[in-house]
């Protein structure tokens, strides 16, 4: 979905979200700078800012020295572009930081300094796909263990229906 140019309202505390043009990547993002601090990325605008080394000055700026109001980070959020329920997914495999992510449209809201969480977890995207794989490798060989260990159990417990079977049939 491209860029959206209406002014939308914080999926958070209702409050109207600011367009603020980041010129390194051409877009504008919807900051809430009146409200909560949070940030909305339309589809795909989030991979821009989600690393260390990416340039977020114009997002910092643009919340810094602002008193924002608490928001109750636990309730769904209708995503401010297309009106879809949004859906809570951690960042990474740590589960420490939740963010609301629109199936729909593809957007993302984070709840104030979630954004700088997110980037002190990994230095890089190939450090948090490492990370996943390797998460899913141990979960995966955890499962096969676990099938495993339920496969012997299922052998033994045929194994002795088979003895308590040829007992009763040898009466």
């Amino acid at each position: 979905m491209a860029d959206t140019k209406q002014i939308i309202n914080c999926p958070a505390c209702g409050k109207p979200m600011e367009k603020v043009f980041i010129d390194s990547v051409g877009i504008n993002l919807d900051i809430c700078t009146d409200g909560c601090g949070g940030i909305y990325f339309d589809n795909r605008e989030f991979k821009h800012f989600d690393e260390k080394h990416e340039n977020i000055s114009v997002i910092l700026e643009k919340l810094a020295n602002k008193q924002f109001c608490e928001v109750d980070t636990t309730k769904t959020r209708i995503c401010p572009v297309c009106g879809t329920k949004m859906v809570k997914n951690s960042t990474s495999v740590h589960r420490k930081i939740e963010v609301d992510d629109c199936y729909a449209c593809g957007g993302k809201f984070l709840d104030r300094d979630e954004l700088i969480k997110i980037r002190e977890e990994y230095d890089t995207e190939q450090e948090r796909s490492a990370d996943l794989l390797n998460y899913v490798y141990t979960q995966i060989g955890a499962d096969l263990a676990a099938m495993d260990a339920k496969h012997e159990q299922a052998m033994k417990s045929r194994s002795v229906l088979q003895n308590i079977y040829y007992k009763i049939v040898d009466m």
